[in-house]
């Protein structure tokens, strides 16, 4: 081996290993996410227990207006698909913020979506939209969560009192190539979600 080449691989392992957890949690992130290998497989053994679902992950940034200089934030609009066999897909789109903890954690914020945007248009591949920094306000019933770095990448659980009895739980695991997530929706204690493991995606794009 070359020693011009040898150079340029301990060149690029440093820039690896320079990356910062936030940047490589974004760099997860963002993409396009199936889980159709989950659903073929469920399906090749006699029943579908998941939805067939995909995540449409930018970065979006340049799209809001009024960002101060000195924010350390990354918003991101995730679509959400989901169809069942026989039902209609159904579509969610989501506004996320993610900051950079003192100690360099991530850490998830949910957005609400300004009233003023046409949620049925609100696409990542749509020009015709922009949002105000000073509109974007956190979700009222999502609290942040911080991610904690593991072997498999960035792990996060983070449950969350509704009221009267309903309880959220948001659990996930994202790495590189792959997206695992649990939605757990209980009341008073039974869970109204109709399966109990996570979708497993896995970046298509």
């Amino acid at each position: 081996m070359s020693r011009i080449l040898i150079v340029m691989l301990g060149l690029v392992a440093f820039s690896f290993a320079k990356k910062s957890d936030f940047d490589l949690y974004l760099s997860y992130l963002t993409g396009d996410f199936d889980n159709r290998a989950q659903v073929e497989t469920e399906l090749k053994m006699g029943k579908q227990i998941h939805p067939y679902a995909k995540h449409v992950t930018r970065i979006i940034q340049n799209r809001v207006k009024n960002v101060p200089t000195d924010y350390n934030g990354v918003f991101v609009l995730e679509e959400s698909y989901y169809k069942y066999p026989d039902k209609d897909t159904l579509t969610k789109p989501y506004i996320f913020r993610f900051e950079k903890s003192p100690k360099g954690e991530v850490i998830l914020h949910s957005v609400a979506i300004p009233a003023a945007i046409n949620k049925a248009t609100f696409r990542n591949s749509n020009p015709d939209w922009t949002l105000d920094f000073n509109d974007l306000k956190d979700s009222p019933t999502f609290k942040p969560a911080t991610y904690q770095r593991t072997k498999r990448g960035f792990y996060l659980k983070n449950p969350i009192e509704l009221g009267n009895g309903m309880r959220f739980t948001l659990e996930e695991t994202i790495g590189k190539g792959f997206l695992e997530v649990m939605e757990l929706t209980e009341k008073d204690g039974k869970s109204l979600t109709p399966y109990d493991t996570p979708l497993q995606y896995k970046k298509i794009r």
